[in-house]
């Protein structure tokens, strides 16, 4: 086990690469990015970074000269030769060759396309342009390498032994959260903390206590790179970024509509049992319920990851029951702002009704509230979003308008052709 203080000390002395491998990278990312070469190769996409907390100044802590070093090492990445088989032959979700050759044979000439980096204030303007394939790869090492930059800015300060401190009592408030989990009979539970994590090698470190912790009710990662080097499942399916430019893509209010159900069908060719998990929440949960097709109700579950969790669960299993379906055999993922209190909570209230899994992300794998003077290492809300398609806009609803993006005129339209009326404003803890 490395000793993570002393690397972080070390960080003081010489150039230390935060994303070394192109599969640092969440594993729906992967399964995503195939679906996209196989559908949608050439469509043209801009991502950007959206700072969602304007109280943390990114470019004041982050200095733009070793930023860019970091963006420019991903740049020179490529997929090594273990790392391809790892996955061409692995076993994923009971599936052999989950990866296509045509994908794979992509995949490993690839090298991410350039960025754009520019100040703007005390914030950074940092955009992705390309071919869809490519450029939706940039997102989580470029969420990774800000985060961490972010971190080690904060901790640059600080001498060694209080390095050891930090890093002794956020150890230890992980694992008092993992005694309360162990108690809980039947969990089901991933480490989903890639993208907004501490570091690589606090994530790291977190998986293997929760491994140690929680034995088999840890039933994965989504980190790609990880799964790899500690022999575990890769966990992951779809997100938002798929109807969103898919949306982007329609020609008119009709094809809007229907957007969202075009890409599960689209899934739907690809994978089978553990992968045909159901996004709702994209343009609204009830109305994409009301609408959805009778053969997505035999889709083995949802992912619920905005609003009130306990709502979309019940807003779920009353779905389920209306087209016939026992929800006893239907899996509801929670995988929003999920604190371990929220977790025992959802696990009480919904165990029995469904099968209850839980997809555990920052505030696994960044938790360092109240730890250091004046809460500098405090996790923020940080996304890196597809902002728009074949030089059209993107639009996000979510069952939390705090978490909306898009032009004010296509959020209006988008919310008459999807129906969506009042929403509650809830705040995005991370």
């Amino acid at each position: 086990m490395v000793d993570i203080a002393t690397r972080v000390w070390n960080h003081k002395w010489k150039i230390d690469p935060i994303v070394r491998s192109l599969i640092d990278t969440d594993f729906y990312k992967l399964l995503m990015c195939q679906s996209v070469f196989r559908n949608k190769r050439d469509t043209q996409v801009t991502f950007s970074l959206i700072n969602r907390s304007k109280d943390v100044p990114l470019a004041r802590l982050i200095d733009e000269g070793e930023l860019r070093e970091q963006l420019d090492h991903i740049r020179s990445l490529s997929l090594k030769r273990n790392e391809s088989t790892w996955l061409r032959g692995n076993t994923f979700y009971g599936k052999r060759q989950m990866f296509r050759p045509d994908f794979m044979e992509w995949f490993e000439g690839l090298r991410l396309p350039p960025y754009h980096l520019e100040r703007v204030g005390d914030q950074y303007e940092l955009t992705f342009e390309g071919a869809w394939p490519e450029v939706m790869l940039w997102e989580i090492p470029a969420l990774a390498v800000l985060m961490e930059l972010r971190g080690r800015a904060v901790l640059g300060d600080m001498g060694r032994f209080e390095l050891q401190v930090l890093y002794a009592r956020a150890m230890t408030k992980l694992w008092e959260k993992i005694e309360r989990l162990r108690e809980v009979p039947a969990l089901r539970i991933a480490d989903f903390g890639t993208r907004r994590r501490h570091s690589f090698l606090w994530q790291d470190w977190c998986v293997q206590a929760m491994l140690e912790g929680l034995g088999d009710s840890f039933v994965g990662t989504s980190n790609c790179l990880i799964a790899k080097n500690r022999d575990l499942e890769a966990i992951g399916t779809n997100a938002h970024e798929l109807p969103m430019v898919y949306a982007a893509l329609a020609e008119d209010d009709t094809a809007l509509a229907q957007a969202p159900y075009d890409v599960l069908a689209d899934w739907q060719e690809e994978h089978e049992g553990n992968l045909r998990i159901i996004l709702p929440d994209t343009y609204g949960t009830d109305g994409f319920l009301r609408k959805a097709p009778d053969w997505l109700a035999g889709w083995t579950g949802v992912r619920i990851d905005s609003g009130d969790p306990a709502e979309g669960a019940e807003r779920a299993i009353a779905w389920w029951k209306a087209r016939g379906e026992d929800p006893r055999d239907k899996l509801v993922i929670f995988s929003d702002g999920l604190s371990e209190e929220k977790i025992l909570t959802l696990q009480h209230q919904f165990a029995g009704r469904v099968r209850v899994s839980f997809g555990w992300g920052t505030l696994l794998t960044n938790d360092f509230r109240g730890l250091t003077a004046d809460d500098r290492l405090a996790p923020f809300s940080l996304v890196c979003k597809a902002v728009a398609a074949n030089g059209r806009p993107t639009v996000k609803l979510s069952d939390n308008p705090a978490k909306a993006m898009g032009p004010e005129d296509q959020i209006a339209r988008y919310k008459r052709v999807f129906g969506v009326g009042e929403q509650t404003h809830m705040d995005v803890v991370v």
